[in-house]
């Protein structure tokens, strides 16, 4: 079996957030050694190794060996639509952006060819396991789910499902019935695949499937009703929720003024609990829960962030999208106090960086430039614990990956500082050299060139040949 050494640097251990410093591991003269089953046989100091390994291949990276990358919300369908100008907030970028951009993926040529890019962007960024908010085409996420699996990536994903919209969502839009039968057939076809063909528990699988509505106002009553009926079927095979939540508070005719209005619920986040009725009766089940996430949640009143924690669901925060379309900051000090569980999302393509320690740094920025004492400075080992075992935890396979503990999938990605101009002597330069120091000037100065290996499951990650070629005329 192959042995890794390098300097580790993981949060041990299943800590909330908070005890996140307690448990980092930081070993500049570490081993990471795989089995033959792809799982973690030793992670520690090279001097402990046990004896028993002495004798197997060594790989000396002389580089930095951290968990992958987990993002809990990224879109497949906006892969090229990052960085467009929609002249104002949420709603007119969505229509004068994203729907025409997401709109093209009816080719089936040019989708394979975004989900190739797609895979090829991950893996430079280290992502190793992603939620993607996929395409309401249902050829288009076939591609998708197959990219993935022959690169052997992890994949939790669901076609974007609207049964409502403006005139530049057309191509999105699908009647009620059509919208639950491709769900059921993606469910049928795609959850608990994986790149090996073996018949796994759909729980570990690489691939597996998502219930995603849009959000609010790309539905209705009656989808949010025959959605929460065929998530109360599928949740014992571990199938997830996936939508966005209380993203822009414009008053007037923002999203959350329109979500209210349209339904006349007291609170947004009623729509996706079963109480999407006016007055936010009960009209079906829930659909919040343990593999439930909700992206953003910047703007949530206190009862929405109790009712989150009480069901266990999370929240992917998404800080870099935010300030791309001014939707605000998620007010940290608050959202943590209520215990929900919080993980990083890059929001690609509203995001417009692929790789989660950029995120992580406007993470970290957003929440120093609150207002007076609800200023805070994220504690580096908190950052990398957001970036790997909490979005882990998110996507309920914690015990799966997230970090380096023996016992788990070999998911991890090797940095090269050294392969980045400049950043190896950026590190060597730290003032201070501890090993929180240095791990924050790690996640702060990374870019995807650092980054020279990537794996799940032990076996190297490589992107498509093709996935820039088949963007050519």
């Amino acid at each position: 079996m192959p042995i890794y050494r390098g300097h580790l640097l993981h949060v041990t251990g299943s800590p909330r957030l908070e005890g996140a410093a307690d448990a980092l591991v930081s070993e500049p003269d570490g081993a990471l050694a795989i089995d033959a089953a792809g799982r973690i046989a030793y992670s520690g100091p090279w001097s402990d190794l046990p004896a028993a390994l002495a004798g197997d291949e060594v790989v000396r990276t002389g580089a930095y060996l951290l968990p992958g990358f987990v993002d809990t919300h990224v879109h497949y369908p906006q892969t090229l639509a990052t960085d467009a100008f929609g002249g104002g907030e949420l709603l007119e970028w969505l229509e004068h952006c994203v729907y025409p951009a997401e709109s093209r993926l009816a080719d089936a040529g040019f989708a394979d060819a975004v989900a190739a890019e797609f895979v090829r962007r991950r893996i430079g960024a280290g992502t190793t396991a992603a939620l993607v908010f996929g395409s309401a085409l249902p050829a288009a996420q076939d591609a998708l789910f197959s990219r993935t699996l022959d690169a052997g990536l992890r994949i939790v994903s669901g076609r974007g499902i609207q049964t409502v919209g403006p005139p530049s969502a057309a191509a999105l839009l699908t009647t009620e019935d059509a919208a639950i039968g491709m769900a059921e057939d993606e469910i049928a076809r795609w959850h608990g695949q994986d790149a090996s063909g073996r018949a796994l528990d759909p729980r570990s699988a690489l691939a597996q499937v998502a219930l995603v509505p849009r959000f609010s106002l790309s539905v209705t009553t009656e989808t949010l009703r025959r959605l929460g009926h065929l998530y109360a079927g599928t949740r014992a095979d571990g199938v997830y929720f996936h939508s966005h939540l209380n993203e822009n508070d414009r008053p007037g005719d923002g999203e959350i003024a329109a979500v209210r209005s349209r339904y006349g619920v007291d609170h947004y986040l009623d729509t996706y609990d079963g109480r999407h009725l006016p007055g936010s009766k009960t009209g079906g089940e829930s659909l919040l829960g343990r593999r439930s996430i909700l992206a953003h949640a910047v703007h949530c009143t206190d009862a929405e962030l109790h009712r989150l924690a009480e069901t266990g669901s999370s929240i992917a925060h998404c800080p870099t999208s935010q300030l791309f379309l001014g939707s605000g900051t998620l007010p940290w000090r608050r959202t943590v106090a209520s215990g929900v569980g919080i993980a990083m999302g890059t929001d690609i393509g509203a995001g417009d960086e692929w790789l989660i320690p950029r995120v992580l740094n406007d993470c970290f920025k957003v929440h120093m430039s609150e207002q007076s004492d609800r200023s805070v400075a994220i504690d580096p080992a908190q950052l990398l614990f957001l970036g790997t075992l909490a979005g882990a935890r998110a996507l309920d396979q914690e015990a799966l990956f997230g970090n380096l503990d023996a016992g788990k999938d070999a998911d991890f990605v090797i940095v090269d500082p050294a392969a980045q101009p400049g950043f190896a002597l950026l590190l060597e330069a730290s003032a201070d050299a501890s090993p929180s120091s240095r791990l924050f000037t790690l996640l702060m100065g990374m870019r995807e060139a650092s980054i020279t290996g990537v794996f799940v499951r032990g076996r190297r990650v490589v992107a498509p040949d093709d996935a820039r070629s088949l963007l050519s005329p």
